[in-house]
């Protein structure tokens, strides 16, 4: 009797516990109907405000931190001096890189304008010394803003952000992104025990992983003193190239939708190593759309002028010029009037050889070298009176020889059209096309 008691009692409570079973299965289930709903709610409603934004990884992004599709209407152009140092050097911490940025979601052209370390600043030119060169502000106090007054000063920019990023910053961006695929343009081949400096690195397309960038930012010359050659820019004109070249790579990589998943650790990567004024709440309103940016949107030019040597010193400097710099300021940073590419009948970038193209269809470079300001100018002239048209100009170290470099296939008595219509130069042909022109054309000092 008892068994048969205590059976009854466990199957009620069986009973019970399967009701009661059955009761927090259906609360649950209810639970779970409210949290698919939810999420259905608000998936749809991310997905709505993702395409109100614009659609893909931008639209997401810009979701994600707060934006409509008014926000980026309203953002300007953002600008920011680059200041590289070095911190190989303990206490040194001179600026070998200085380079003004500038970006513009709306128009999504960028910009970036080196200027020469050696740049004078002074304001009595015939005893100009070492420390007053700009790359030399910044490791008096170890304060950007000097460095960033006197840009401004030259450039009349107005620029209100600066950064200040150690090597150590490229070398773990570099690594954290799986290396940069860049075209080196020469060998290099340089020791520096001072330093503990060593740069080996091959001519060519390749792979650069963080060291491997580091040299190839630092670079000028060569063991034997050789260098880049006169077409791509010597030395520091050469380094200053090869540095712009190297940042449109790196963004390009970065820019890549694998890496927004690395984007904490490439925060981390700056927090540790950039010193910086630019406020965050600033610069998450221009990350989502930097990932629509292509490099092949983005402008490179150097600070027009000369370098000098001053006797009463003994020192090499670099003089800007003042006319140049501001047309070129003009050029890059107002008018944006920039000449496109060559097009076929389906508005597709034309590629391949220039044999059938017209004069006024060939990339024209043209760079002055002949130490004379007005000589650029003269040269512009009398190529577009032929019915060429000068795509891009800038200042590189001076030269006594004209030269008509061939970057691509431009047909050989077309070259030779170029030297009659400037009563001189040279005529050779280059691999190295990173400024993506047909022709480059060096005005030397026997250009009159």
């Amino acid at each position: 009797m008892k068994d048969k008691k205590t059976n009854q009692k466990n199957k009620g409570q069986n009973v019970k516990q399967q009701k009661n079973k059955r009761k927090k299965m259906k609360l649950w289930k209810k639970i779970l109907i409210v949290i698919i709903l939810i999420l259905l709610i608000a998936g749809g409603w991310f997905i709505y405000k993702t395409q109100k934004n614009g659609g893909g990884i931008s639209g997401m992004l810009a979701t994600v931190v707060g934006h409509d599709e008014n926000t980026k209407k309203n953002l300007g152009e953002f600008k920011v001096l680059l200041l590289g140092i070095s911190t190989d050097q303990t206490g040194v911490d001179l600026t070998d890189t200085i380079i003004v940025a500038s970006y513009n979601p709306n128009t999504q052209k960028a910009t970036l304008l080196s200027i020469p370390r050696d740049t004078y600043t002074g304001k009595t030119p015939s005893r100009a010394t070492a420390y007053e060169k700009i790359n030399a502000l910044y490791s008096r106090k170890h304060r950007p803003d000097e460095t960033l007054e006197a840009v401004n000063k030259i450039t009349g920019l107005g620029i209100e952000y600066y950064a200040v990023i150690k090597t150590e910053a490229l070398i773990e961006l570099v690594d954290a992104i799986g290396g940069v695929t860049f075209n080196v343009p020469i060998d290099m081949y340089y020791n520096d025990e001072k330093q503990d400096l060593h740069i080996d690195l091959k001519k060519g397309e390749q792979l650069l992983d963080g060291d491997k960038a580091e040299q190839l930012v630092r670079f000028r010359h060569n063991d034997d003193g050789t260098s880049y050659p006169e077409e791509y820019g010597d030395n520091d004109s050469g380094r200053m190239r090869t540095q712009r070249e190297f940042i449109m790579a790196t963004i390009k990589q970065t820019a890549k939708p694998e890496n927004i998943f690395k984007l904490g650790q490439i925060l981390e990567i700056a927090e540790k190593n950039i010193i910086t004024n630019i406020d965050f709440n600033v610069a998450k309103d221009y990350i989502p759309y930097i990932v629509e940016f292509s490099t092949e949107n983005m402008l490179t030019e150097t600070l027009p002028g000369e370098n000098k040597y001053v006797q009463a010193t003994n020192t090499w400097m670099f003089f800007y010029d003042e006319e140049e710099t501001e047309s070129l300021i003009q050029e890059l940073f107002y008018d944006r009037d920039i000449q496109e590419e060559t097009t076929t009948e389906n508005g597709e970038a034309a590629e391949g050889s220039t044999d059938n193209v017209s004069k006024a269809d060939i990339k024209l470079e043209v760079l002055n070298g002949s130490g004379n300001s007005t000589s650029l100018q003269n040269a512009i002239k009398e190529l577009e009176g032929a019915g060429y048209k000068v795509a891009r100009t800038g200042t590189t170290n001076t030269t006594s020889k004209t030269t008509i470099v061939n970057k691509t296939d431009v047909k050989e008595t077309i070259l030779k059209n170029m030297k009659d219509v400037l009563g001189t130069g040279t005529i050779s042909s280059s691999e190295i096309n990173n400024s993506k022109v047909d022709v480059t054309i060096v005005i030397g000092k026997d250009y009159k």
